[in-house]
């Protein structure tokens, strides 16, 4: 394995970790796309967690495709060249954690860490929701002609698209 590529392997393991917020793309019944987006967390296992408002047209969407795409994205501040901006898509399936189990208890004191006392007014504002996004797929890209999809089978891993 090359020395770029290791480098480029190691940008991609760091790039969410970087953000606090993803854009998110939906879809709703209807088939009319909605781009929006909500601060966010990122687990070890590249899930991704959204604290939404079910009165957001991305969280009605969910309701009824629970499909989307996410994306990360280099602040145009800080990219050398506008048109190859570092990026990080995510093909997702989504879906709600029930309020007060375990895994919505364990996601909510994450988000009141990284994010802290807005969440508890969000604790208390019944219409308010943890989803979970899980990655089938994705694409990192780095700059021009670098490209690389996110591995199906083992999404720790890049394979160069070449072409």
């Amino acid at each position: 394995m090359s020395s770029d590529f290791s480098a480029i392997q190691a940008a991609y393991q760091e790039f969410p970790s970087l953000f606090a917020s993803v854009v998110i793309c939906t879809v709703s019944a209807d088939g009319v796309p909605n781009a929006s987006y909500a601060p966010c967390i990122v687990d070890t296992d590249k899930k991704i967690y959204t604290y939404v408002s079910g009165l957001s047209t991305h969280t009605q969407n969910l309701q009824t495709n629970p499909q989307a795409s996410l994306l990360f994205i280099e602040d145009e501040s800080k990219t050398q060249q506008i048109f190859a901006r570092r990026r990080l898509t995510y093909d997702c399936t989504a879906s709600l954690f029930t309020r007060d189990t375990p895994k919505w208890v364990e996601i909510d004191l994450k988000f009141g860490e990284k994010f802290g006392n807005i969440i508890q007014i969000f604790r208390d504002l019944p219409d308010f929701r943890i989803y979970q996004f899980t990655p089938i797929g994705g694409r990192f890209v780095v700059g021009f002609g670098a490209a690389y999809d996110v591995d199906k089978n083992d999404l720790n891993q890049l394979i160069h698209v070449k072409g």
